[in-house]
């Protein structure tokens, strides 16, 4: 049974990253807090989960002239070093400081959004 909440759980996940909003934001909480996935586990599930989807993501949005090819070494090289960086953290911390970690970006965020969205209104 828990094979099938897993599913879910990875079909959830890619639903809201196919519309681009980031399906770890919902499949990390799922694993970790309803189905007693670890906190590492989950992350690396992610991570893999992300490869497949984030490459189709790219292709289709390059195939639809989408992506600003001038611009995307800038935005890369820095984004893949600070992955590599973290991931090493993350081996090295402890499980619930991560968990702690990502309750308190999911905090921000909802914050974010909010003001974001308040503050455009006016």
């Amino acid at each position: 049974m828990k094979f099938l909440y897993l599913m879910l759980a990875g079909v959830a996940g890619g639903i809201l990253a196919g519309m681009g909003m980031g399906g770890g934001t919902l499949t990390l909480p799922l694993l970790v807090l309803c189905l007693n996935v670890g906190q590492i586990t989950a992350q690396f599930a992610n991570l893999v989960a992300f490869l497949p989807s984030g490459a189709a993501s790219l292709l289709l949005h390059a195939k639809n002239g989408l992506v600003k090819k001038n611009n995307l070494l800038f935005f890369l090289i820095p984004a893949i070093a600070t992955c590599v960086g973290c991931s090493f953290f993350a081996i090295e911390t402890s499980g619930e400081l991560l968990k702690k970690l990502f309750g308190g970006f999911l905090v921000a965020l909802a914050l974010f959004s909010f003001i974001g969205k308040t503050v455009k209104k006016y």
